[in-house]
């Protein structure tokens, strides 16, 4: 989300590199590209119009002309804005309420409201310890409801039945009153969508939120549509009081014209951010955090909060303690490493997260393929236990062996071997106990790896 965006912010920000300090001068051209920066984002033209009139006000300001370099200062300035743009900050779920809290989902059809009920019940679930059920309320197409039920068992969510004869608001107050029954937390009510917005569907929500008074109400919409998800949002918002929003899809959206607008229009903030199609692919929206990847300056936190989460720390204990004792690390090591890896979205997830990828071309970037982490998991699935214990083993027969039982070339199980080396390299830095010494074999590895 945001590549062409943050590729023309670095471009157009680098250009104040050598000045003295901000005049009005040489910061016009720089506010004429942020401009249309903003405007290919597809940002709303009022969200444009204010937010460099904002930067402009600030740029001329006497607390900037003497801190920093100017192009420090234009960045600090562009990224406060950012932020203020987006809400300033984390907008949390209000569940303090008599259980179950209940959580109505509004949206149009196609946006992934269905699937982001799911994500949410299973981040409610595993991040805050709430017990969750789900029901749908879409009478109009049986298929959501048996999608849901799926999605539900996958994720060990109560799943409450319905049926396309019933009325919405019975769907509803009998889930919660069997949710009630049941001691759960929280219950989330998906709706039905339609192609557009209508009068018939308005009038089913209204009053279906009358009838069951959710303390949230969040509209699902696709980040992929830009400046009309706001627009959209706008027109629930005037006939809901909805006190979010969940941006879905995020992840193939390269422009982000929707997040930079929605607040802007709706007054509403977004709360959470769908960025893939796991179950696991759903993060709370943070507007500091995001202005400072679209400004190519990663989002180390939230990687910290990812490995936190979805990092197995048994496992990682138990190989700290394999290597401390002097234990080599083999191949089965390595493929608890990769799955660890895959678990928490893959290569290119982390690395949107990393401080400097703005600056890496995105030709380099699309060379990052995901795809590869399970090759390199399927080639040692077809080794014995024995040649992923001693992987010098590992010759010229028993290659072709492995290539054939994975369906794969004999080079990409030699390529794999040879990352494995790099690794295991790297390992025994650990394995002595000095931190820099492993830092130093990161980085020579990294040199060696190729994207």
């Amino acid at each position: 989300m945001f590549d062409n965006l943050t590729d023309r912010l670095n471009s157009t920000l680098k250009n104040l590199k050598g000045q003295g300090r901000l005049t009005e001068n040489n910061i016009k051209d720089t506010l004429r590209e942020v401009r249309l920066a903003l405007l290919e984002a597809d940002v709303a033209l009022p969200v444009v119009t204010d937010f460099v009139e904002n930067v402009r006000l600030g740029a001329l300001g006497k607390e900037v002309q003497t801190s920093l370099s100017p192009g420090q200062a234009m960045i600090k300035l562009v990224q406060a804005e950012l932020v203020k743009a987006m809400g300033d900050s984390n907008a949390e779920l209000d569940l303090k309420t008599v259980p179950p809290a209940i959580i109505l989902m509004a949206g149009l059809q196609g946006a992934g409201k269905t699937t982001t009920v799911a994500k949410l019940g299973r981040w409610l679930k595993e991040t805050q310890k709430k017990k969750v059920g789900v029901v749908s309320a879409d009478i109009y197409r049986p298929a959501a409801i048996k999608q849901l039920e799926t999605l539900a068992n996958d994720q060990g969510l109560e799943f409450f039945a319905s049926d396309t004869s019933q009325n919405p608001v019975d769907i509803a107050k009998n889930a919660i009153e069997a949710a009630r029954r049941k001691y759960l937390d929280v219950v989330i009510v998906d709706t039905a969508g339609r192609m557009h917005i209508d009068g018939e569907m308005m009038d089913e929500i209204k009053a279906l939120h009358a009838a069951i008074n959710p303390i949230e109400t969040l509209f699902v919409v696709d980040s992929m549509t830009g400046q009309d998800a706001a627009n959209t949002a706008k027109a629930f918002n005037d006939a809901l009081p909805l006190t979010g929003v969940i941006l879905t899809k995020a992840d193939g959206d390269a422009r982000g014209g929707a997040a930079l607008s929605i607040r802007h229009i709706t007054g509403k903030p977004i709360k959470f951010i769908g960025v893939g199609e796991k179950a696991t692919a759903l993060e709370p929206f943070y507007p500091d955090r995001m202005a400072s990847r679209i400004l190519g300056m990663g989002d180390v936190l939230g990687l910290i909060e990812e490995i936190e989460q979805k990092v197995d720390k048994q496992k990682a204990e138990k190989l700290a303690k394999k290597l401390q004792k002097g234990k080599g690390f083999d191949l089965e090591d390595f493929r608890e490493q990769l799955m660890q890896m895959q678990s928490m979205g893959g290569i290119s997830s982390m690395l949107d997260k990393l401080p400097g990828m703005g600056n890496v071309p995105q030709e380099m970037k699309d060379k990052v393929n995901d795809k590869e982490l399970s090759r390199q998991i399927a080639v040692i699935n077809s080794m014995t236990m024995q040649e992923r214990r001693y992987p010098d083993l590992i010759k010229g027969s028993r290659k072709q062996r492995i290539a054939s039982g994975c369906g794969q070339e004999l080079h990409d199980v030699n390529r794999m071997l040879k990352q494995f080396k790099m690794m295991e390299k790297m390992m025994k830095k650990f394995k002595k106990g000095n931190m820099a010494n492993m830092m130093r074999g990161i980085q020579g590895n990294m040199r060696g790896l190729r994207m």
